[in-house]
């Protein structure tokens, strides 16, 4: 989750709201990617969730960064919760359960992206290894139960700690046992932001199905691909799914605004403070009728912050953000990326996709994000696969990347970053089917080993 917003702006107007993400907009030239990728932490010995405070510790690891990098901290009363980038933009935020996040700068290709996470990768490993701490990057925790889960020091994690089990059965899974890749893009036009929104928002099962890497909980097969994406059919469904109204008639910045407004708040925060309103609407603060808080009290940061908690399959802030994919290995984190920039970034690429994917109902998107957890690329839409509709959107990705025609000091484009995708449809084998053949094979039935051949 992205760190909190600072802008004491006040706000009193829906049209406010809508002007703020209209600000999104910006020129095809000026697009950028931000890449965010989560990790857990582990104890070398014995393979054990890192806790926050101790020697060996999130902590420790923070501050060993802040002493590497010289990034400014990012305090929550005496604790240290991250770190920030002046003068890059990038951060290191945490999750709940004390996953690692990694905020990518804004960058123009992917190949900086790269660039970008092996140079962190060397970085956490630098400061980890004294420690006695590695990382791993999958998408569930593959023994550790929630119980054993540390906790974070942070005002926004207690109040969703206490909200999530009234609206969902899995959303402190969710919170503390799962991690994600994420991939954040441009749009250059609210008719541009609509289009991207829908074709990214049918093709998000696809791309679960690509990257699905959760297929293990409390150290057994948990019987799906990506368990992750399943938890979050369960987590709470006034801000999570497909957002079926987003392919009506009239989609834009203003129906998106009127959405965000009546999803529940969890949080207001004033100074260091988090003032627990879970469960009450934006549109209560902005009306001047949420106890406590007089008309004309809503700020920017409110908004920013609110949009923060909202947590669809794709979501709109002053950019889109994709977020299906489980995490992984690093060639994932950057075949993710590669595959979003080359659909939408590139108008033959998103105009074909989009001709894939229109004609389908809301009824059969959900069918399709239901099924994919469980059956990968085995699930099927319109009577075709999920591995055979991937392969023709990885051929239309390729063709977008090339035609950027981004190259590295090699000569090679972003298209390149697709070439694990490539392998893993010839295969047939999501990398959760490839740690399952590795669990009832060579692993004798243990999930130990991962800690050792999964590791960054």
């Amino acid at each position: 989750m992205a760190r909190d917003q600072v802008d004491l702006t006040p706000i009193e107007r829906r049209d406010e709201l809508v002007a703020w993400l209209e600000q999104g907009v910006r020129p095809q030239a000026q697009f950028r990617i931000g890449t965010e990728h989560e990790k857990f932490a582990f104890t070398l010995d014995g393979h054990r969730p890192v806790p926050y405070d101790g020697p060996r510790s999130i902590r420790a690891l923070l501050e060993g960064m802040q002493r590497l990098l010289g990034w400014q901290p990012i305090m929550e009363g005496p604790h240290i919760i991250g770190l920030f980038d002046v003068t890059g933009g990038g951060a290191i935020t945490l999750e709940p359960g004390g996953q690692f996040e990694l905020s990518g700068a804004q960058v123009d290709n992917v190949h900086r992206t790269q660039r970008e996470l092996a140079a962190h990768l060397a970085q956490v490993r630098e400061v980890a290894e004294p420690l006695g701490i590695g990382f791993l990057g999958i998408g569930m925790t593959p023994d550790w139960r929630r119980a054993d889960m540390p906790v974070m020091p942070k005002g926004r994690y207690k109040i969703m700690t206490a909200y999530m089990p009234k609206v969902g059965t899995l959303g402190l899974d969710m919170m503390y046992r799962t991690c994600t890749v994420q991939t954040n893009l441009d749009f250059a036009s609210e008719a541009d932001m609509v289009k991207k929104l829908r074709v990214s928002l049918a093709l998000q099962p696809v791309v679960t199905a690509l990257f699905a890497n959760s297929p293990f909980t409390d150290g057994k097969p948990n019987g799906f691909l990506s368990f992750r994406s399943e938890i979050w059919r369960h987590t709470d469904d006034d801000r999570a799914g497909m957002l079926p109204w987003a392919f009506e008639p009239g989609m834009g910045f203003e129906r998106w605004v009127d959405y965000a407004l009546n999803v529940p708040m969890y949080f207001i925060k004033r100074g260091d403070d988090y003032i627990d309103v879970a469960g009450r609407s934006f549109r209560d603060l902005l009306a001047g009728k949420l106890p406590g808080f007089a008309r004309g009290r809503a700020t920017i940061s409110d908004w920013a912050n609110h949009l923060s908690s909202i947590f669809p399959e794709v979501r709109l802030k002053r950019y889109l953000e994709m977020r299906g994919a489980d995490s992984g290995p690093l060639p994932n984190l950057l075949a993710l990326p590669a595959l979003w920039v080359g659909i939408l970034y590139d108008d033959v690429a998103l105009d074909a996709v989009w001709d894939l994917v229109k004609a389908w109902s809301a009824a059969e998107r959900r069918q399709l994000r239901d099924a994919v957890p469980r059956l990968g690329l085995a699930a099927t839409i319109r009577g075709r696969s999920v591995a055979a509709l991937a392969a023709d959107v990885l051929e239309l990705a390729r063709g977008g990347l090339t035609r950027r025609n981004h190259r590295d000091a090699s000569g090679r484009d972003e298209s390149r970053y697709l070439d694990l995708l490539d392998d893993r449809l010839v295969r047939r084998k999501t990398p959760a089917e490839e740690l399952l053949d590795k669990y009832h094979g060579p692993w004798d039935r243990s999930v130990d080993p991962i800690y050792v051949e999964q590791a960054y």
